[in-house]
């Protein structure tokens, strides 16, 4: 279940053209406050929201709380709580300058890229 809904949080950053989407798998971290992290980036804060937006709607569409969110008043910085589950989504300059994975170096990574479409059935 854990895997679906990291993916499905993946596909609705990248839908909205997210950038360098990644899960942190906090599990083995004592006293971690969540299980993973997803962390992405935006080039502007239009597209920082966008994101933010969509991730939102997919999750409420499945059924998930967003139990708390903050930055949506300057779109640089959004913190979404999902419970096992918190997203980042970064305006890219605040992404590089924070450069919150490598706090988080030593967890696996799982690096998410665009789903190959079926072709058409003719």
């Amino acid at each position: 279940m854990i895997t679906h809904d990291l993916r499905l949080i993946a596909d609705a950053i990248i839908d909205k053209k997210g950038e360098q989407v990644v899960s942190l798998d906090l599990r083995q971290i004592d006293g971690a406050i969540t299980d993973f992290f997803v962390v992405c980036d935006g080039s502007n804060t239009t597209q920082v929201g966008a994101i933010a937006d969509n991730i939102q709607e997919k999750m409420k569409e499945e059924g998930h709380t967003l139990y708390r969110s903050q930055g949506e008043g300057n779109n640089f910085w959004i913190i979404q709580d999902y419970g096992n589950i918190v997203v980042h989504i970064f305006l890219k300059e605040y992404r590089d300058f924070y450069r919150l994975e490598d706090l988080w170096a030593d967890v696996p990574r799982k690096e998410y890229k665009e789903r190959k479409k079926a072709p058409a059935k003719k």
